[in-house]
């Protein structure tokens, strides 16, 4: 069934609900460290063949329903003219906090400036053929501002939010420097193959709901506009995926951002998120992470338990954050068949509504 996650990204009926888990090509797996002792973190995103090679681990392992390209969200910043480093988190040396600094970025040309990205998700399209979709992604403009102020992750995000309340016209000219670089670095992935379009918004959580409609929202929908019209070129619908963690203050204001899909974290219930959201949207998630480094046992237990929370129709499997690194790979292997045993149901009892 290579087509299921799609056909539940579309609300269509399916024989099961589709699994997948985010960050599932990364450092849980033997065979991903194995690699990594040769290879550092820049240069498995930036060689088409290693990260065409990672890609595929979980598909082989796991047996998910869908593959994502391994890549990372910072990539496009060197493009932009910030340079980036992993130690093992992202550190940015030269942050972007001013008028001037935000003038001086550059809007790549995504060809140009990620082509090894464009060349990995070709590669992908003929390993996966007839097998699972891939999914190409981007962090969302403002998840990629967050870093380019503050320099890296942060606990209170105070230089971030004082451009944003003190300087809003600088912070405004930021963000649409960012949506001008992702929209097309997403869109190209469309173009070379991808077959759904994932944002990561991973720190709209930090932001009020007023704060979230005017420097979060706008700018995401400028890149799933782009993303929209990419797919229209190539004749194929590609659903487009919108991660939106720590929802619950801003989950009614995503309705308006340009997704099919809405991913979210375990913060939120997900019937409670589609009592909120309505039946126009399929949603994906979210057990929490940490749910599995219990036994597995109670693994399935979990699984059990959010199952029975999921709409019947419109559902991806997933966790509500990326594996953690410390998950025993058996653990992850007990989740998929876990789901894989306990939705599959005959097609004809189900409708989309």
């Amino acid at each position: 069934m290579p087509d299921l996650f799609l056909r539940a990204c579309r609300r269509e009926p399916v024989e099961r609900t589709p699994v997948w888990i985010m960050r599932q090509a990364g450092r849980y797996l033997p065979e991903y460290r194995a690699l990594r002792e040769r290879h550092d973190f820049l240069t498995c995103c930036r060689t088409p063949e290693l990260a065409c090679e990672i890609t595929l681990q979980p598909v082989r392992r796991l047996g998910v329903d869908a593959a994502i390209l391994f890549s990372d969200i910072l990539l496009p910043l060197p493009g932009m003219g910030v340079e980036v480093a992993f130690d093992p988190a992202p550190r940015i040396d030269a942050p972007v906090r001013s008028g001037r600094e935000v003038d001086a970025l550059r809007v790549p040309d995504a060809r140009e400036a990620t082509p090894e990205v464009l060349e990995a998700v070709r590669l992908l399209r003929r390993e996966l053929e007839g097998k699972v979709p891939l999914i190409g992604f981007a962090g969302a403009p403002f998840t990629l501002a967050a870093y380019l102020v503050e320099g890296g992750g942060s606990s209170r995000w105070s230089r971030l939010k004082t451009l944003l309340f003190s300087e809003p016209a600088t912070a405004h000219r930021l963000l649409a420097k960012c949506a001008e670089t992702i929209a097309p670095f997403l869109s190209e992935q469309v173009r070379a193959g991808a077959q759904a379009a994932m944002l990561f918004d991973t720190w709209a959580g930090i932001l009020s709901p007023a704060d979230y409609a005017a420097f979060a929202l706008p700018y995401a929908r400028r890149v799933f506009d782009a993303v929209g019209a990419a797919a229209a070129e190539s004749g194929s619908p590609v659903p487009r995926i919108y991660y939106a963690a720590d929802a619950g203050g801003y989950l009614e204001k995503v309705r308006g951002i340009g997704a099919e899909v809405i991913g979210l974290d375990w913060r939120l219930g997900l019937d409670e998120a589609r009592r909120r959201l309505g039946d126009g949207f399929a949603l994906q998630g979210n057990l929490d992470p940490c749910a599995l480094l219990a036994p597995p046992e109670r693994v399935s237990e979990r699984v059990r338990e959010l199952l029975a929370s999921a709409p019947e129709v419109g559902h991806v499997f997933n966790l509500g954050h990326g594996i953690l690194p410390e998950t025993p790979p058996e653990h992850a292997e007990r989740l998929v068949e876990t789901v894989r045993a306990l939705s599959s149901r005959p097609l004809a009892s189900r409708s989309c509504p």
